[in-house]
């Protein structure tokens, strides 16, 4: 079986666990053998707990855009990581940057390369997603993003970080988006 088939029958079996027993602690949530299978693909089971409670409790993000999220995390994981996890210590909520923190004028936008990175290493602590409902609502009004495509800009541009405020600018005025430091009135069409 393909890693991907078998990510997405674990997603399944485990939203159906959650659904019957969502107090489970996500290091209990999982077999032995499907937390080594996560570990191929450079998963903790408490970050794939994170999709399955979200997905299971808000219906997004959708199983589909889950998988596309780990293609990108197992392909960082895999190829710049070499397969090895690292030591580094994981990023908690006071770590990152606060919500109304900003690049050139747009809040938020801090936090979530800053989330992409961590995830991208494995590093995000297990109270912590990338693709939670704030970061849906970002990307979807400042240039429409995919969580996945975000993340693999956010691997592209190897932490230069005005890469992807770029990015997200240039995303921003082909949506027709106003762009910081201008009204609605002046924005392109």
């Amino acid at each position: 079986m393909e890693w991907n088939d078998r990510f997405m029958s674990l997603f399944r079996e485990a939203v159906e666990r959650y659904l019957l027993n969502p107090q489970t602690p996500a290091e209990r949530f999982y077999l032995p053998e499907e937390q080594d299978f996560l570990k191929t693909i450079g998963y903790q089971p408490a970050e794939m707990h994170g999709y399955v409670r979200e997905y299971a409790e808000k219906g997004a993000p959708s199983p589909s855009t889950t998988l596309l999220i780990a293609a990108v995390r197992r392909h960082y994981f895999l190829n710049a990581m070499r397969g090895i996890s690292g030591n580094a210590k994981p990023i908690t909520a006071k770590d990152l940057p606060a919500e109304t923190d900003e690049f050139q004028e747009i809040s938020y936008l801090p936090r979530i390369i800053r989330k992409a990175e961590a995830k991208l290493y494995g590093i995000l602590a297990p109270d912590i997603m990338y693709g939670d409902e704030k970061d849906r609502e970002f990307l979807r009004t400042h240039g429409n993003f995919h969580l996945a495509d975000f993340l693999q800009l956010a691997a592209a541009a190897r932490s230069d970080r005005q890469k992807l405020v770029s990015a997200v600018l240039n995303a921003m005025r082909s949506q027709g988006t106003p762009l910081p430091g201008t009204s609605a009135e002046s924005a392109p069409s």
